[in-house]
């Protein structure tokens, strides 16, 4: 059964198993394989009220206000950029780190979106990440191929928010692929990648720079990538959400706070494409 039939037939009782065709992967990619994976919004659970014996500080008051004002200014905006939206896929493409995957999953759960890895979806159709590295370096070509046929599949698509691998941005086919949605680059300091590889010693990146952490080859790495990177409809840069909001440390911005700014460009995107629209539209 194709992906799409599952993924609409699915709308209505998640959580459900999804799959990608096998038969158009590379031969490499062609044993079967289960596609594990969830909608992305869950039903929201009554506020916990503090014991009327406990007190609280003033800080932490109005950090919780704050947050809880900014949750319901997200929702707002998603509401409103819904409508223009129409279930356009939104593919994010940028370094892989915590900070893209979290944002990724957030604008799902307010769109009410269905939520993808691609990496992680050609991880699980080489058998896991040890196998797809080991692919990588043995058939690049077939590995390639394989990050493509991923593309195409969830391309073809619509009311997705995928977190794209950088296979995304190597090539001019796979560029053409995410035209089909709205694109944005999430920038991150090289700096806070490193870490996320460092701890995690997993993803597809070269599996030296997973080993060694080397931040000199990380940074070529990023200096290939960057100019597939910059072809994205909008860029959304950590440091200059930081420099908005006042933060001196990076590490202070939140998820809410990166998505807001990404709710904003594809409020901005949409807005520009209704205007194009109706210029073209005859009199």
């Amino acid at each position: 059964m194709e992906m799409t039939t599952i993924l609409h037939s699915s709308l209505t009782n998640p959580p459900f198993t999804a799959h990608l065709s096998p038969s158009k992967f590379p031969r490499s990619f062609s044993t079967p394989f289960r596609l594990r994976t969830s909608l992305s919004f869950s039903p929201s659970l009554p506020p916990k009220s503090f014991p009327t014996n406990c007190s609280v500080s003033d800080d932490t008051t109005s950090s919780n206000v704050a947050t809880v004002d900014l949750s319901i200014a997200l929702k707002k905006k998603a509401t409103d950029v819904s409508a223009d939206l129409r279930g356009t896929s939104i593919f994010l493409v940028g370094m892989n780190n915590s900070v893209k995957s979290s944002l990724g999953m957030l604008l799902a759960d307010l769109f009410r979106y269905y939520y993808f890895d691609s990496d992680a979806l050609v991880s699980e159709a080489a058998g896991g990440e040890s196998a797809a590295i080991s692919l990588k370096e043995s058939d690049e070509k077939g590995f390639r191929e394989s990050e493509t046929e991923v593309l195409k599949q969830l391309s073809s698509m619509g009311r997705l928010v995928v977190c794209a691998g950088d296979g995304a941005v190597q090539n001019s086919t796979n560029l053409a692929l995410l035209r089909h949605g709205i694109s944005i680059w999430i920038d991150v300091p090289l700096d806070m990648v490193a870490k996320g590889i460092i701890g995690n010693k997993s993803l597809l990146l070269s599996s030296e720079i997973a080993i060694s952490g080397s931040y000199s080859e990380l940074m070529a790495l990023y200096e290939d990538m960057r100019r597939g990177y910059a072809t994205a409809d909008a860029t959304v840069s950590l440091q200059k959400v930081a420099y908005q909001l006042g933060y001196e440390d990076m590490d202070a911005v939140t998820t809410e706070d990166i998505t807001m700014e990404v709710l904003k460009e594809i409020e901005r995107l949409t807005r520009v494409k209704k205007m194009m629209e109706a210029a073209a539209r005859p009199f």
